[in-house]
């Protein structure tokens, strides 16, 4: 994350750092943000995935505050499968959402803690005032251009944008579609960077913090009057809720 602060895991207990085993080195690296927002379910963004990944080398991490350190709180999960959605485009990241389910032998996956929480998931029909000021963070790199990720999560604050001004010339050209929506600081100071991608945009909503977007993708990072672009979740409150049904 661009800007921001250092926090610590009980602040975003829903945040998860998913990595993927590669076989060349032999070990895990980090891929991208997700969010927990079931015991057993976690969100993430679509073009995290497009490698194509088997399940299996896939692993989702909650609880922990410094990226690579393991902690007491920490609770480490193999995927079990995970849907990206169909109407995906990688051309454009329109419908840029996955859901990946973690494996467990009891039913129950996360164990609920101070730093092991899900978020809350809006109504289909939640709509927020413009400019609302909500929460980011992830374990992402700090600069476009820098070679190391975040050593620990850290937490930025961004208003949301008036759609009207969610457009292609605010970001180099590139589409938006109703699907997205757009927030930024308005300081100019906080914004997602390279591996927050799939983490949670989270606003207030009748006292309590809502998942109403996933980082999804930017031009560059912290550029000014440039906002960021989030995955839309009140669209896929109905895709969401028929994979986890049906799985």
């Amino acid at each position: 994350m661009r800007g921001g602060k250092d926090s610590d895991i009980k602040e975003q207990p829903w945040q998860a750092a998913i990595t993927v085993y590669r076989p060349r080195s032999r070990a895990h690296s980090f891929l991208c943000g997700g969010v927990l927002i079931d015991s057993c379910w976690v969100l993430s963004a679509a073009h995290c995935f497009q490698e194509g990944f088997a399940a299996n080398r896939v692993q989702v991490i909650l609880g922990r505050t410094f990226r690579l350190e393991n902690s007491s709180s920490e609770q480490i999960f193999e995927v079990e499968k995970y849907w990206i959605h169909e109407q995906y485009k990688d051309e454009t990241y329109d419908n840029d959402i996955a859901l990946l389910k973690l494996k467990s032998e009891s039913g129950l996956c996360a164990v609920h803690s101070p730093e092991v929480l899900p978020v809350c998931l809006p109504d289909a029909s939640l709509k927020l005032p413009d400019w609302t000021e909500c929460e980011i963070s992830g374990y992402g790199k700090e600069h476009e251009f820098s070679p190391f990720y975040s050593e620990r999560v850290k937490q930025g604050h961004v208003r949301l944008w008036p759609q009207d001004r969610c457009v292609s010339d605010k970001l180099a050209g590139r589409e938006v579609t109703a699907n997205m929506l757009c927030a930024g600081d308005t300081r100019g100071l906080d914004d997602a960077c390279k591996g927050d991608s799939g983490g949670p945009l989270v606003c207030p909503s009748d006292g309590r913090m809502t998942l109403m977007g996933l980082i999804s993708w930017g031009d560059g990072c912290g550029k000014p009057d440039t906002p960021g672009v989030y995955t839309r979740v009140t669209h896929y409150i109905d895709w969401i809720s028929s994979k986890m049904r049906s799985n």
